[in-house]
């Protein structure tokens, strides 16, 4: 008999690419069998955590593990206090690893992460980033299950010309810094005066309207599309060539690896995890953090050298096999029997 699973995370845009792992995940362990509930997408934060709590309190008997979505920032203490419910309950709970600053995290609160991460059942690693600090923090019970995504749903485009199109999916927050993205654009525009920049993403912290300033200011081609779902920006991908990646802190992120899925030319900051997903001028191209100039050589050397972008969009799609959900099931599979 499949586990009774209960999965906490803020689902608060489902089926959006700013939701957490939760909405996605949910649904292929449904699929798989699996008895699941889900909270929470109250966007009260009060009232979310209270929902969290509650239904460990009024399912712990008909639950066999908890799930819980596990990020560095404020999420974090929602984690610390929904792992302290399930000790209490005697319940096993798999805290799964998402945030790029949960290094700082663990440095920062050790108390805290000893109690909710050295308590676990398994703690989840996406990639091999997080899985040397946890086992070099002392938790031994990490193991490394990548983030899955389901290739059926991103039709890969063999891109045989690359143009300074240029796509950018994140949430406005300045730890994503997406000024880098319209800066990049600026300085693209005196080699190639047509070049564009598409940006799909809800704002969080003010750094949305600054691109839109600086865009205006500069006379710049952006395109500012808020929220999409996932489909919607795959269905978008296919104008686009080139992925750009500006982010001050990153793990795995999904949207690279569907980046990856759909064709596009990946240039990414090499910070955090992004190392274990690229490989550097194999299936796609790394630039030091905050280096708006490394990325704009690195977007004219792909625009320069047409074979080699195409052959590493091909590299990178091979690789992305990786993470289709058909295979990184297994391996979930074997952890909650």
């Amino acid at each position: 008999m499949k586990k009774r699973i209960l999965y906490i995370g803020n689902d608060l845009t489902i089926n959006s690419f700013t939701a957490t792992y939760i909405s996605f995940f949910s649904k292929v362990l449904k699929k798989e069998g699996y008895a699941v509930r889900t909270a929470s997408n109250k966007n009260n934060k009060a009232l979310r955590l209270l929902e969290m709590l509650g239904l460990i309190m009024k399912y712990h008997k008909s639950t066999d593990v908890v799930l819980i979505d596990t990020y560095g920032a404020l999420n974090f203490y929602y984690a610390y206090m929904v792992g302290k419910a399930c000790q209490f309950f005697d319940l096993e709970y798999i805290p799964i690893l998402h945030g790029g600053n949960l290094p700082e995290r663990i440095t920062h609160s050790p108390k805290f992460s000893k109690s909710l991460f050295g308590n676990a059942k398994m703690n989840v690693a996406p990639s091999k980033f997080l899985y040397d600090v946890f086992v070099n923090a002392g938790f031994s019970n990490t193991q490394i299950i990548p983030n899955s995504v389901e290739l059926k749903k991103y039709p890969f485009k063999n891109r045989l010309e690359f143009n300074p199109k240029l796509l950018w999916v994140r949430r406005f927050q300045n730890r994503y810094n997406p000024m880098m993205a319209v800066e990049v654009l600026e300085q693209l525009k005196q080699h190639f005066p047509k070049a564009s920049l598409c940006m799909v993403g809800p704002e969080k912290d003010g750094a949305l309207a600054k691109c839109k300033a600086f865009a205006e200011k500069n006379n710049l081609d952006v395109k500012f599309t808020g929220k999409l779902r996932k489909k919607e920006w795959a269905k978008l991908s296919v104008n686009y060539d080139i992925f750009l990646n500006t982010t001050n802190i990153d793990n795995t992120p999904i949207s690279v690896i569907e980046a990856m899925a759909l064709g596009l030319s990946i240039v990414s900051t090499d910070v955090g995890g992004m190392h274990f997903l690229i490989e550097n001028n194999k299936d796609g191209l790394l630039v030091p953090s905050h280096n708006k100039d490394k990325m704009v050589s690195a977007i004219l050397y792909l625009l320069n050298n047409q074979k080699k972008a195409n052959l590493m969009t091909l590299n990178a799609r091979e690789k992305v096999d990786n993470f289709d959900w058909e295979l990184i099931k297994n391996k979930w599979n074997l952890l909650l029997q």
